[in-house]
């Protein structure tokens, strides 16, 4: 606790408590899994639109995948809030590259790079930016397709799954994934991934998007919902045959 002294009409002065500096100690609003693959004609990228203010759904129309520049695409996991501050960064970055008017534009490693630097930055300060961020592109017939946490360690791969996505959903990319898939094809791979999120993340709602970006640019599909199946026996007694279970 610190005071500061602020002077008064009558020539005195008051002395008034001024709180220390706080840093973000907890997210509030956040959203749940990102899950992305690279395919045939470029990136696809999927999450739903939830934002839950700790164990309670309390937003349900969350954009979380936006397109960057011209030639990548970004989703986010984590704090809702700090999600936008990066976007404003992102703002500032793609406009001053766009002011040199040099016929260059940053591709999709540069913003993860520069991504990567951002939250380490932050990390360093002990005040990070709370999400995990996706960043996929294509630039110059090259699918790009990288991931940085919310401490800045980061890493590419043809398919990345952000919270329990990197659970439950990287399984079924190992096992069902391959270079050559169609559209359609990463489409119904990205839903089953969702879909097993649905099932078993208590964040997750049935409300996503998948977006798409290729060497014309980004695609955002409108919200829609996937079809479930909630009969099965396991899940009306799920603790049925549990040692110590209630």
């Amino acid at each position: 606790m610190t005071t500061l002294t602020v002077p008064i009409d009558n020539g005195d002065s008051v002395k008034i408590a001024e709180e220390e500096s706080q840093r973000t100690l907890y997210p509030y609003v956040t959203g749940t899994s990102i899950v992305a693959i690279k395919y045939k004609d470029g990136v696809l990228m999927a999450s739903d639109m939830g934002g839950s203010y700790g164990s309670t759904l309390r937003y349900k129309n969350i954009e979380r995948v936006k397109a960057i520049g011209k030639h990548s695409l970004l989703g986010a996991s984590g704090e809702i809030s700090d999600f936008q501050e990066i976007l404003r960064y992102l703002d500032e970055l793609t406009l001053n590259d766009n002011m040199w008017d040099d016929g260059n534009s940053l591709g999709p490693k540069e913003i993860h790079n520069y991504l990567t630097r951002v939250m380490y930055n932050r990390r360093n300060k002990f005040n990070p930016l709370w999400n995990t961020l996706v960043l996929g592109g294509v630039k110059n017939g090259k699918s790009y397709l990288g991931m940085v946490s919310m401490i800045g360690v980061s890493f590419e791969d043809d398919h990345v799954a952000t919270g329990f996505g990197n659970h439950l959903a990287r399984p079924i990319l190992r096992d069902e994934w391959h270079a050559d898939l169609s559209f359609e094809d990463g489409v119904k791979l990205l839903e089953k991934c969702m879909r097993v999120l649905l099932y078993r993340d208590r964040s997750a709602i049935n409300k996503l998007q998948i977006a798409k970006i290729t060497e014309e640019g980004v695609t955002v599909s409108q919200p829609y919902s996937l079809k479930t199946f909630w009969e099965f026996s396991s899940f009306h007694n799920p603790t049925a045959g549990a040692e110590g279970s209630w």
